[in-house]
């Protein structure tokens, strides 16, 4: 990767669409703002993708779209969303690669065909991106991205004339993967799960009109309500007669990502019947119970990383403290040239609190570790501020095996845990002690929260992912 102090795992992107009810139903003043209203759901989404951002918006006749690399305060000037008028709308913030890193990647994608316009934002990954494509192109389509995204906006396309609801469930039939869809067409706002709900996506209320959403918070930034997560396997078709839900296909086994609990997802959200920070006060609670260590203080490693501190300091009866500050103000986008400098600008992003590590033994929570390095230089950092001892501790398993489903991993090669065991790992960045949670701890956090709630995707922990893929070798990708 060539971005700064990256040593985390990405989900690729956040999906947002609203539908305002007609101006028969509705004044004409709260018709028109769908675009802005999208806005405010991106800024809530902004933590899932910070490259590029984009809005399509649908007047009745036709769809306008506006889409740039950068952050949603970049992207949309107060002009700019004026003139996006329009009473359906779906946006998308965007985390890539740097190798797809350009505009023709970002999202909303969209096709005007002969029997209308579509517009589509996806969050998620098609592991027979390959094979659909190929298939497109030698029956005429041409592309003009290499994204996933917009192999399904072409099979729909393709489909189109067997009327909407039979080109969506033919095209979902055909794709592989994970994949939460919001769909536009010039009269309709379309959700989509795919079967094992491996990606979040929900549905919101407003007083006048509907909202999709990846994750709850969003939908509070928006001013509406909460209604329900979208089913694993549910198709919804949103229009002036209300909601219609149909599956698309037999019911599988839910398979929530569980790096949604972990990382990815903001603390405010709640995804599949869990609320996110009450998982990660769990888990921090589990890991305490699993790797206790006298210690003076515990601290937690912004922001993802202090849920998981406080639970661990609320069952271990170790003090919380703020130690580690973050700087908020470094953008992803900063460039260093080298792997030296990009390590070092760990030093810049996080600093510790010397008055609350001084002298003291510190147990640090982070929510996992991928390459290494960033832990290595965090303690670092303790240590020169006094810290006495450090023992790191992480509130997920070890990640051995890439992820194929929607998040952005390095090789496995790459992965610290795949070559290393604790031991090794607990030398290499200098801890006085090292232990991560257990799958079956983790397991019984999340189940406390809601006993009712079950099936989560955990392959990059243990290589058992919940669909093959191409390229498998002894049912675990190579």
């Amino acid at each position: 990767m060539d971005y700064t102090t990256d040593d985390t795992l990405h989900e690729k992107c956040g999906v947002f669409g609203v539908y305002l009810n007609s101006k028969e139903k509705t004044p004409e003043k709260y018709t028109e703002n769908a675009a802005t209203l999208v806005c405010f759901g991106l800024y809530a989404l902004q933590h899932r993708g910070q490259e590029s951002a984009g809005v399509a918006v649908s007047d009745g006749t036709e769809i306008k779209l506006h889409k740039q690399m950068g952050l949603v305060s970049d992207v949309f000037t107060k002009e700019q969303l004026a003139s996006l008028k329009g009473r359906i709308a779906v946006g998308h913030v965007l985390y890539s690669t740097s190798g797809s890193a350009h505009v023709e990647n970002a999202q909303p994608m969209v096709n005007r065909f002969r029997l209308g316009s579509i517009a589509l934002v996806h969050n998620g990954n098609l592991v027979n991106y390959e094979q659909l494509k190929e298939f497109l192109e030698e029956t005429g389509s041409t592309f003009v991205s290499t994204s996933d995204t917009e192999v399904i906006l072409k099979l729909i396309a393709k489909n189109y004339r067997k009327g909407l609801e039979r080109a969506l469930t033919d095209t979902i039939q055909m794709i592989k993967g994970s994949f939460s869809l919001c769909l536009m067409t010039e009269n309709s706002l379309i959700g989509i799960r795919d079967p094992n709900g491996i990606r979040p996506l929900c549905l919101g209320m407003l007083e006048n009109g509907w909202i999709l959403a990846s994750e709850s918070c969003a939908i509070d930034a928006a001013g509406g309500t909460f209604v329900r997560d979208i089913h694993p396997g549910e198709i919804v078709i949103i229009n002036d007669d209300g909601v219609l839900s149909f599956e698309f296909g037999e019911r599988t086994a839910k398979r929530t990502c569980i790096f949604e609990y972990v990382y990815f997802a903001r603390p405010d959200s709640v995804i599949d019947g869990i609320p996110v920070q009450e998982a990660r006060l769990r888990m921090g609670a589990v890991l305490a119970k699993e790797s206790a260590v006298p210690a003076d203080v515990v601290i937690g490693v912004p922001d993802s990383g202090i849920g998981a501190a406080l639970g661990y300091s609320n069952a271990s009866g170790i003090p919380f403290s703020m130690g580690i500050v973050k700087n908020k103000y470094i953008g992803r986008t900063f460039i260093a040239p080298t792997q030296e400098e990009r390590e070092a600008m760990v030093f810049v992003k996080l600093n510790a609190m010397k008055s609350a590590v001084n002298g003291k033994r510190v147990v640090i929570i982070d929510d996992s570790i991928v390459r290494g390095t960033t832990c290595k230089r965090l303690i670092q950092i303790l240590r020169r501020a006094g810290a006495k001892e450090v023992h790191f501790r992480v509130s997920s398993p070890p990640v051995k095996f890439p992820c194929y489903l929607g998040i952005d991993t390095p090789s496995r090669g790459e992965l610290i845990s795949s070559a290393h065991d604790v031991e090794s790992i607990r030398k290499e960045i200098g801890a006085d002690s090292l232990a991560f949670i257990s799958i079956e701890g983790m397991l019984t956090a999340l189940r406390s929260c809601n006993p009712s709630s079950y099936g989560y995707c955990h392959g990059c922990f243990t290589g058992e992912y919940p669909i093959p893929f191409p390229g498998e070798m002894n049912g675990r990708p190579v």
